[in-house]
């Protein structure tokens, strides 16, 4: 007897409907939010290293924007947090760290790291349900609504600045820096760290004039800068650039290709979502196979699944 036609078509009939059904929904993909390539003009934030003097009234301000309790400002003035390198975490999206001068032993270099909302960011084109989305003006910026937890954005940042949010068990986030998108584009002011920066470390402005800048102050000024504008072409380029008057490598700065990582993924995300059969159709023929051919807690396989050959009574259908 062969196999029920009709129960494998009724089997399948479900998953690949499904399948069917997530593409007339359209596919979330990277270049739908904005990710296909660098935004034309883009905001972006200048820090000049060689101006911060360590104060870390940064750090207070983006809490205090961020809804986080950022404690008294006096604080700040403890200088015992260098001893040890930090991370950006789920309730602080920048920390400034204390580097040793290479140049001058006696004196430190500060270094304020946070999200540097890359061109093309690997966050954006890792994340399946996006959740995160690269901004015409810039930002990258994070939806939790969408979020499903994966955390694949953690592992494919190159910067590897997300945290997640494990102390909140109920309603946990991926937590970054968001280049204070509620303030810039919705009120038109300053991210608040460029606010509080009492040196004007950082310079907020058009990412192409940034750049301009840079190369002014390093012609002007050619011994106090290295020739490099971190950020200008790292993986892809990014909206937040560093001025430095030592190798950034020798202060905990990551040395990166102009590669784009996520390019590889992109081409091959929608090579299988737009141009190939979708995996839920294909799954879905392969799980009806499967329930008609499996065996049954007896020894046997579905009914309809068994067949009188050569092999002799109860020979199976599929395999032997």
């Amino acid at each position: 007897m062969r196999p029920d036609r009709r129960e494998f078509l009724k089997h399948v009939s479900w998953v690949t409907g499904a399948g069917v059904g997530l593409l007339a929904a359209r596919p979330t993909f990277a270049a739908d939010h904005g990710h296909a390539g660098a935004p034309a003009d883009a905001m972006g934030v200048l820090v000049d290293l060689t101006m911060c003097i360590g104060c870390r009234l940064c750090e207070h301000a983006c809490k205090k924007s961020n809804g986080f309790e950022p404690g008294p400002v006096e604080s700040y003035d403890d200088q015992t947090v260098f001893n040890q390198k930090r991370r950006p975490a789920p309730d602080a999206y920048t920390v400034v760290n204390a580097w040793r001068n290479p140049k001058d032993r006696t004196r430190n270099i500060y270094v304020k790291t946070n999200c540097l909302h890359c061109n093309r960011p690997a966050c954006v084109s890792a994340c399946i349900v996006g959740a995160l989305r690269k901004r015409e003006m810039g930002a990258v910026t994070y939806d939790a609504w969408k979020c499903i937890g994966c955390r694949y954005c953690m592992v494919a940042c190159p910067f590897q600045i997300p945290a997640y949010d494990y102390h909140d068990a109920l309603t946990p986030q991926v937590r970054k820096c968001q280049l204070c998108f509620h303030r810039t584009h919705e009120e038109g002011v300053l991210p608040e760290c460029v606010a509080a920066c009492p040196r004007q470390t950082m310079v907020y402005g058009r990412r192409a004039k940034l750049l301009d800048l840079a190369r002014e102050k390093i012609k002007a000024h050619p011994s106090d800068y290295v020739d490099h504008i971190y950020g200008e072409h790292e993986v892809g380029g990014a909206s937040w650039l560093y001025l430095s008057s030592v190798p950034f490598e020798q202060i905990g700065f990551v040395k990166l290709a102009s590669d784009v990582p996520s390019a590889v993924t992109e081409a091959i995300q929608h090579g299988v979502f737009k141009h190939g059969v979708p995996p839920l159709t294909l799954y879905g023929l392969l799980g009806g196979l499967m329930y008609l051919t499996r065996r049954r807690p007896g020894g046997g396989s579905r009914p309809g699944g068994r067949r009188r050959g050569r092999g002799g009574p109860g020979r199976d259908a599929i395999g032997g």
